[in-house]
């Protein structure tokens, strides 16, 4: 474009010449002189246009040069983008690897623990099965104690009475355990009294529990026992027809006459929470409530006797842990049958609510010496995973925020409304008490 506008200039310039050079001849001159100075502007003009297309040319070739130039620092800042691009491309995979791998390792810190854990505890065996299952896949390196288990299961007088046994007369001697997940917080405070618990800590114990823990950390509840009463609805109107009422309370089993050798329970010299019942059956209606157990020809038996004699019509209600009913009936279900013959009673005077404690074993009374899985175990169990194991073992969860509750039992929160309560600390102190008024009033 510049290089025709230098040519149209030059052009116009000629133009003009040729006009001055005609004028000239017009005023009579010489020729000669006219020719002349016609050849001198002629040349002039020559030259002129020359010029022109010399610097035509020079800003063609400049504007050549620019583009050249521009090219070239485009190319030269695209290959720098890549470079840095690529650049970036691998510091953010190697950030992501990194990240990866810290988030794997926080993950599950767990993996890094080893050494042999043994863990002594009442819970049924199928709950046993179901955590042992899952502290295998949460602890892969941590190694079972007890022929391929973590745990050694007993009845929870059975394991005091090995535990007491194992301590010696003077309460100084090494366990063959390292944790205890058994009986409730009496024998937990018994175990603290005797220097055999090892203090750890979890973290916002308050707001994760809605059951009382030890502030010291020596023990905290894992899972909640509901002891109730149980009958049987295809019997009702053949009881009511012999005048046997079907008790609406605690209340009611001991003290309703008709009830007269058709009730049975659980030995609290053997049971543990029979036991615990036992203690807050007197705080609230005193001793005499044992003296009216009496009366009533109450039966001593373990729950799975109890249930069939229930079923079998030989007892009209029985005093039992809400777990033992709920799991016979999920049992049933699961066959494809529907259970008819067997139901709660949430008595209205109130349930009995009995948690179940963890304990560690105090590392000069360890069999293992593994204060640090122990820790991390009973960490675990108040975790929402552990804690689901507990309802699908038919024991309601100890943490504050779990909305759900075992198959066909109720809200916890609302037994947690209802529960009488037990006084732990009398139910540790007064054992020996207890178990003595139980002897004399009922099973003599």
């Amino acid at each position: 474009m510049k290089k025709r506008l230098m040519i149209l200039l030059a052009m116009s310039m000629i133009l003009a010449s040729s006009c001055g050079s005609s004028s000239n001849a017009g005023n009579g001159s010489g020729s000669q002189a006219a020719e002349a100075q016609q050849e001198a502007t002629a040349q002039e003009t020559t030259a002129q246009e020359t010029e022109a297309e010399a610097a035509a040319e020079e800003t063609e070739g400049s504007e050549e040069a620019e583009k050249t130039e521009g090219t070239e620092a485009a190319a030269e800042a695209a290959d720098t983008g890549a470079a840095e691009s690529a650049e970036s491309e691998e510091a953010s995979t190697a950030e992501a690897a990194e990240a990866a791998e810290e988030e794997e390792t926080e993950g599950n810190p767990n993996e890094d623990l080893e050494g042999e854990l043994v863990i002594y505890t009442s819970m049924y065996p199928f709950a046993i099965d179901m955590m042992d299952e899952a502290l295998k896949k949460e602890f892969p390196n941590l190694t079972p104690g007890n022929d391929g288990s973590f745990f050694f299961y007993s009845g929870t007088s059975a394991l005091i009475t090995k535990i007491y046994g194992e301590m010696g007369d003077n309460k100084d001697q090494p366990l063959d355990c390292d944790m205890f997940m058994v009986a409730e917080p009496a024998f937990s405070l018994e175990l603290k009294d005797y220097g055999y618990l090892y203090p750890f800590e979890v973290e916002n114990a308050d707001e994760l529990l809605r059951f009382d823990y030890d502030e010291e950390g020596y023990w905290y509840p894992i899972r909640v026992l509901n002891m109730c009463l149980a009958y049987n609805p295809e019997m009702e109107d053949e009881w009511a027809a012999k005048g046997v009422n079907i008790p609406k309370s605690f209340k009611d089993f001991a003290y309703d006459p008709s009830l007269k050798g058709y009730i049975s329970m659980s030995d609290p010299m053997t049971s543990g929470s029979a036991y615990a019942s036992v203690v807050s059956l007197i705080d609230t209606y005193g001793e005499e409530y044992l003296d009216k157990l009496n009366e009533n020809k109450v039966m001593r038996e373990s729950g799975s006797t109890a249930i069939a004699k229930l079923q079998s019509g030989e007892c009209a209600a029985i005093m039992i842990l809400e777990e033992s009913i709920l799991k016979y009936i999920n049992d049933e279900e699961e066959k494809g049958n529907d259970v008819t013959n067997l139901q709660v009673i949430y008595p209205e005077d109130g349930v009995i609510l009995i948690p179940s404690t963890v304990m560690i074993v105090a590392e000069e009374y360890s069999k293992n010496v593994n204060t640090e899985a122990a820790e991390a175990v009973a960490n675990w169990m108040l975790t929402e995973e552990a804690q689901e194991i507990i309802m699908q073992a038919y024991m309601h969860s100890v943490l504050a925020s779990e909305t759900n509750f075992p198959k066909h039992s109720i809200d916890t929160n609302k037994l947690i409304e209802m529960d009488m309560g037990v006084d732990w600390n009398k139910a540790y102190k007064e054992r020996e008490k207890i178990n003595n008024l139980w002897t004399e009033k009922v099973t003599q």
